[in-house]
């Protein structure tokens, strides 16, 4: 609508709440009677532990509760869920899946497996009461690097997983690749590391767990990405209850960056924690405790290989992987590794790739999806290829590439793993690309940068990525008596933001000034249903579903419309937020 249409550059709607103050993170919840937790962490990446003395921290000031994993295992809870535990190992039986308890009992295999929960009035005395507990470890062999944990001698994370392999996932055309290397004319090889990171969001993790015990239901309040899939895995998976049950409350999300698209064993904590003391728990961790609770991303050892003709021609690519998963399988830990296959073979028309990604365990913490969710490590494997080409067969780096291309008129084009591209102008772009970058002067300015001392260089990289996930998002839209709109939407923003967004298409669709629309996320009591924020969708899911909602929304008010104008539905017409009967005034 006006200056507020889609298409239009406007000041975000959010942020004048979020600059003053105004935002509602975690630390800025705190519920009436509220408790606080405090982990005690492993401070071995592998030991047994022998015994849990906790008489002296019981008595410490303001303790009210201790609970070690003898008491989660009494619970007979779930362990915590992995959504891609369907793999399968090389021999064909399924991908080996520990239990990963919210507490461990008798052994911790990383530092800062979870041994202890403290519930005290203050975090303070939390913290104090965790020092006091005695805990006898008996260290064991540890293994970190995953080449070094598939070695014969390797320690086994896992007793009954003795060789550390969680699964093997194959894609490709194993013996149409061997056949291009045979005949290839050059062959281009290399060992490549993706190394191991963490997202440090800027608000830390944090968690209120809080049960009411007339409706035997509990509510977490939490900063997360997809809460509606959290309270289902959180009920039906650990709880084994009704996913009614379970309430869940994101308010504002200080970033994620896939760090918070998991189910973490402090979340079930708080939830278990004030079932059995009666009051709302509090739980947040510091940055260095993030470091050793937050899931990692990426961590992968890559040997590849690209085969070529003498005119630089693209023959086969050649993968294979070892992924690290850490000492448990996160809620995705698998799909990073395996779900961005297609970006391996990128743009280009490689005619036979294989690719062969081994999930490892180590004791480490373990990995999820990070920023790209496997996309940015596949892109580097092949580019990286792609420039080491180059120069072994004397060729410029861009042309290399742009004779591999696939071209428009091969659309829609099937690649070597059985990704289909519908359309794309892969070439058309790199030519804009260079020519932004004045490509041509290039070597003009390296010369003129060397004689001051200077080294200039130049990188290329192209890539595609399979985004949006085929899952359903949900938007509705409401109006009450004074006219105000409630947009609701089953997406979380932590950063992206879609009140600005969303709002634009509705002001747009249906003429309503967006002062006039409340936007509400989140919170699974309110809106039915969502799959949450992941995998670049919002906008092309959630932003499809605000469209059709405001479709829905015109079409009723036409019957409206019609009913009190006195005229045939079909003959009403709708024009920047008025209903009239065509052909009038």
């Amino acid at each position: 609508m006006g200056d507020f249409a889609v298409g239009q550059s406007v000041p975000r709607e959010e942020d004048p709440r979020l600059l003053t103050g105004g935002g509602e993170f975690l630390d800025d919840v705190n519920l009436r009677g509220q408790a606080w937790g405090h982990v005690l962490r492993s401070p071995h990446a592998m030991a047994d532990i022998k015994s849990i003395d906790i008489d002296k921290a019981e008595k410490a000031p303001g303790v009210l509760r201790i609970l070690t994993g003898a008491d989660w295992a009494a619970e007979n809870y779930g362990g915590l869920p992995c959504e891609d535990a369907t793999k399968k190992r090389r021999d064909g039986s399924p991908m080996y899946h520990p239990t990963w308890p919210a507490l461990v009992d008798g052994r911790a295999r990383l530092v800062g497996d979870c041994v202890a929960f403290v519930i005290a009035e203050t975090e303070l005395q939390a913290r104090d009461a965790a020092e006091l507990i005695e805990v006898d470890y008996a260290p064991l062999q540890s293994v970190s690097g995953v080449e070094r944990a598939v070695a014969p001698d390797a320690p086994a994370v896992w007793a009954d997983c003795a060789d550390n392999v969680c699964f093997v996932d194959q894609k490709g055309d194993a013996a149409a690749v061997d056949a291009a290397f045979a005949k290839a004319d050059h062959i281009v090889r290399q060992k490549l590391v993706n190394n191991r990171v963490t997202a440090v969001a800027l608000e830390p993790r944090g968690c209120i767990g809080d049960y009411d015990s007339r409706y035997e239901r509990y509510t977490l309040y939490t900063g997360l990405q997809n809460p509606h899939p959290l309270r289902y895995q959180i009920a039906r998976q650990v709880f084994e209850i009704p996913e009614t049950s379970v309430r869940v409350i994101p308010g504002d999300v200080g970033g994620s960056f896939g760090m918070r698209g998991g189910t973490y064993n402090e979340l079930v904590l708080v939830l278990w924690a004030s079932r059995l003391t009666g009051r709302p728990v509090k739980w947040r961790c510091d940055r260095s405790e993030g470091f050793m609770s937050d899931s990692h991303g990426r961590d992968n050892v890559s040997d590849v290989a690209l085969a070529l003709d003498k005119d630089g021609k693209f023959l086969g690519l050649k993968v294979s992987t070892l992924a690290d998963m850490g000492a448990y399988l996160a809620i995705r830990g698998p799909r990073p590794p395996t779900n961005n296959l297609g970006t391996l073979a990128g743009v280009y028309r490689t005619p036979a790739v294989h690719v062969e990604i081994t999930g490892v365990f180590t004791n480490t913490v373990p990995t999820n999806p990070y920023r790209g969710a496997g996309a940015p490590e596949a892109a580097y494997l092949g580019e990286r290829l792609i420039d080491m080409a180059a120069r072994e067969l004397g060729m410029d780096p861009a042309v290399i590439r742009q004779i591999n291309s696939v071209t428009p008129d091969q659309m829609p084009w099937t690649n070597a793993l059985g990704f289909t591209y519908d359309c794309g102008d892969f070439p058309g772009n790199m030519e804009k690309a260079l020519e932004a970058a004045g490509y041509a002067e290039f070597e003009v300015r390296r010369a003129e940068a060397a004689n001051r001392g200077r080294l200039r260089g130049i990188g290329f990289s192209n890539t595609v990525k399979k985004t949006s996930s085929p899952f359903p998002e949900s938007s509705s839209i409401r109006f009450d008596p004074s006219g105000t709109v409630t947009l609701m939407m089953g997406t979380i923003s932590h950063g992206q933001g879609h009140e600005t967004v969303f709002k634009q298409i509705v002001c747009d669709r249906l003429g309503i000034e967006p002062s006039s629309i409340r936007y509400v996320q989140g919170d699974t009591d309110t809106v039915p249903y969502g799959r949450g924020t992941f995998n670049s969708r919002s906008m092309s899911i959630g932003g499809s579903a605000v469209s059709l909602a405001c479709d829905k929304t015109i079409e009723k008010a036409k019957r409206i419309a019609a009913h009190l104008l006195e005229s045939a539905v079909d003959d009403i017409d709708f024009a920047d937020g008025e209903f009239a009967v065509g052909g009038t005034d």
